[in-house]
């Protein structure tokens, strides 16, 4: 649990520095990494704490976008300011050309032929790149490879 460390660390700082925005999010990251950790095995494997900061790093700009089509640019600056402080955990995400030869490899493994074991693909791609990926990037990627068979 090196995340939590290193949140536990920033959370100390951020109180000295009072700098209470920040605080708020970095407490809000760890509750959500120690209720996983609670609620499961006891134990949170790195890339569980990966999935954790990827989705409310994910929340944050969804709610952002969501801010700026209502025009309330007000609650949108809050917004983009946390999935700013979440970015800095985010984990290094993978390339398009990582995601699509990790896709090529899982589809020649399975001896995937067309659109129609998309299910069987994304099953074992969704597992291996948890956390590594956006889910919706390695959608389009295993559907276009998937097309072109």
């Amino acid at each position: 649990m090196a995340l939590v460390d290193q949140i536990s660390g920033d959370i100390k700082a951020a109180m000295l520095a009072r700098e209470k925005d920040k605080l708020e999010v970095l407490r809000d990251i760890k509750s959500k990494i120690m209720l996983e950790a609670t609620s499961g095995s006891g134990e949170v494997t790195d890339a569980t704490e990966a999935k954790i900061v990827l989705k409310l790093y994910k929340q944050r700009t969804d709610t952002y976008d969501l801010y700026i089509k209502e025009g309330r640019e007000d609650l949108a600056a809050v917004e983009k300011f946390q999935a700013g402080i979440i970015e800095a955990y985010l984990p290094k995400m993978m390339s398009e050309d990582e995601i699509k030869s990790e896709a090529e490899a899982v589809i020649n493994t399975l001896g995937a032929s067309g659109p129609q074991d998309m299910g069987k693909v994304m099953g074992m791609l969704s597992g291996k790149l948890a956390g590594k990926a956006d889910g919706k990037m390695i959608a389009d990627t295993v559907k276009s490879l998937l097309l072109n068979k």
